[in-house]
């Protein structure tokens, strides 16, 4: 069974975080992908994120018609930040027999590098590689994922990156604004509203 997973802290989920994934899902023939909200991402030390429950809450409400897509509350029940080489691992005890593919961003996995325990990552899962706007991994990879890329340990994935940014989405919500259709699920715009989560 290929299992899928994609981690972030999802502030708010967006159909940036959707689409290249379900693309993926279709054209790698995962069983599943799982998402898993983050109550503490260690890249973003410092930063004020809505609460971990209602960031969790917006994926689940954000997936819940699509079809092979789901939520773990794993990353959530730590009471420090979530480490990816751990999640692998909690997940190839919790699936022995399937294949993680670990879904990541052009951004993050030009940064894969400074990661802890980045080689366990790298040996634990495949990595698929999802185009992020502004990002062009051409000739900025190191020669550690270049290997990686050359060996089939990871590959990117051909799509057009979405320009939809979270960080412009909470500017839209912090002034009660709806975002431009298409751009977030209805019911997530509705419970961020519901709760003020960006006010």
């Amino acid at each position: 069974m290929k299992v899928g997973l994609f981690g972030g802290s999802f502030d708010p989920i967006h159909c940036g975080h959707l689409e290249p994934v379900k693309q993926a899902w279709r054209r790698l023939g995962l069983e599943r992908v799982i998402y898993l909200p983050t109550a503490v991402p260690p890249h973003k030390p410092g930063r004020r994120l809505a609460p971990p429950l209602a960031r969790y809450a917006m994926v689940e409400l954000a997936i819940l018609r699509e079809e092979g897509l789901f939520a773990s509350p794993y990353e959530l029940t730590l009471d420090r930040p979530a480490y990816t080489a751990e999640t692998l691992e909690h997940f190839q005890r919790l699936l022995p027999d399937s294949e993680l593919h670990l879904l990541i961003g052009a951004d993050s996995f030009l940064e894969l590098p400074h990661w802890f325990r980045w080689h366990d990552v790298a040996a634990a899962a495949r990595l698929v590689v999802l185009p992020r706007p502004g990002w062009d991994l051409k000739g900025r990879e190191s020669r550690e994922l270049a290997a990686l890329l050359a060996s089939g340990r990871a590959q990117v994935m051909d799509q057009h990156p979405s320009e939809v940014s979270s960080t412009r989405l909470r500017e839209l919500l912090a002034r009660g604004e709806r975002p431009p259709a298409g751009w977030m699920p209805d019911l997530v715009v509705d419970f961020v509203h519901k709760y003020s989560l960006y006010r």
